[in-house]
């Protein structure tokens, strides 16, 4: 467990305000690359400031702030549970924050009997240099153990409630469990409230915050150009998913899938069954998806509307398009090694996380 220090980073530890840039192929031409920040240990997530200054998680649990080419470590993180896959996670900032200041963030939170998936809503200081008036505004139930699968991207939805997703925690079955909070997309107020026309509210034994559920472990998450969410997650081997979130709706996991176990056993039932949603897309072999973002067009028109997810096992941007979905093109060089994050600026700029450089990038036409 980690709680970050509020102290300037060296030169040595990170490196700042880039002087030159690189050339990335599409589609659309070559792409001007930029490193606008080096030297991450274990990155997860970008929120873009703005100010023009930018937000970094490390799962460890660092969060810095970046601006006018100085990197600090934020004071005021919450404690979190840095195991396996768990740590500091998902940061959003809140479409208000020019007014507000506040943030989201997602992570793996200590409890009794293990760590489960929380979220939390904080004040961004004036200077950057801490976190203010910090609220758990949900904490995903307890009882579950082990490192692996918490989801925890954020999204603020159109109305300004939240979805959190969460993973299955590497217990299959829990995704089927209302019960429990694993395995879903969670949708709760700003304030951590229920929101009354939540599909399940009122429904003895099942968990109120629950929008929809049957899911493995979704690492991706975003708003297409209507306000609709739309999910990555990780299948097995194999049974990668694009998701298109429907109220009230059962994904599957763990009943169907389009994946096998590791050891090439079948999982559940087959493909598909009444009353379970099939994805919109789905890769195989798997890519392991991490961050989604559904473009704009601002700066490249031609991409309006395309999905983007990056990869963490193959070291691409996917691009999606089409009707049925498809994966249309693959953006690949040296700069993107495992992708964590892939987020637009508010100019159109692509900016992406990459674990296997420690990196952020700038992505812009060249």
């Amino acid at each position: 467990m980690t709680r970050a220090s509020p102290v300037w980073l060296g030169a040595l530890a990170l490196a700042l305000a880039p002087v030159c840039a690189s050339a990335l192929p599409t589609s659309q031409g070559q792409a001007r690359v930029q490193a606008m920040l080096t030297g991450l240990d274990e990155p997860w997530a970008i929120g873009l400031l703005p100010d023009g200054g930018f937000l970094v998680t490390e799962r460890e649990g660092r969060l810095l702030h970046v601006r006018d080419g100085a990197a600090r470590a934020v004071a005021g993180v919450p404690q979190v549970a840095a195991t396996g896959q768990g740590g500091l996670l998902d940061v959003t900032v809140a479409r208000d924050f020019a007014t507000t200041r506040e943030i989201f963030l997602s992570f793996a939170i200590p409890q009794a009997r293990g760590q489960n998936t929380a979220l939390a809503v904080a004040r961004l200081s004036p200077d950057g240099g801490a976190l203010e008036n910090l609220r758990v505004i949900f904490e995903a139930a307890p009882g579950f153990s082990g490192g692996r699968h918490f989801g925890s991207r954020v999204v603020e939805a159109p109305d300004g409630t939240l979805f959190l997703t969460t993973g299955d925690r590497g217990q299959p079955d829990s995704a089927q469990d209302r019960a429990n909070h694993n395995g879903a997309v969670i949708r709760v107020a700003r304030d951590g409230s229920v929101p009354p026309d939540n599909p399940f509210v009122g429904q003895a034994g099942i968990r109120p915050e629950i929008w929809s559920y049957g899911h493995r472990n979704v690492q991706g998450a975003g708003l297409d150009l209507s306000g609709n969410l739309i999910t990555a997650e990780h299948g097995a081997r194999g049974g990668d998913e694009i998701n298109r979130v429907r109220r009230g709706a059962n994904f599957g996991w763990p009943v169907i899938t389009y994946g096998v176990d590791y050891s090439g056993a079948r999982i559940g039932e087959g493909t598909a069954k009444a009353g379970m949603e099939q994805p919109e897309f789905y890769w195989d072999p798997s890519m392991a998806p991490s961050g989604l973002m559904v473009y704009s067009g601002r700066l490249w028109p031609e991409w309006r509307g395309d999905i983007f997810v990056g990869s963490l096992k193959f070291g691409y941007i996917a691009r999606l398009d089409g009707a049925p979905l498809a994966e249309v093109e693959r953006i690949e060089g040296d700069e993107t090694g495992r992708i964590r994050d892939i987020v637009e600026a508010e100019d159109g700029a692509i900016w992406f996380l990459s674990v296997g450089d420690g990196a952020v990038y700038r992505m812009t036409p060249g």
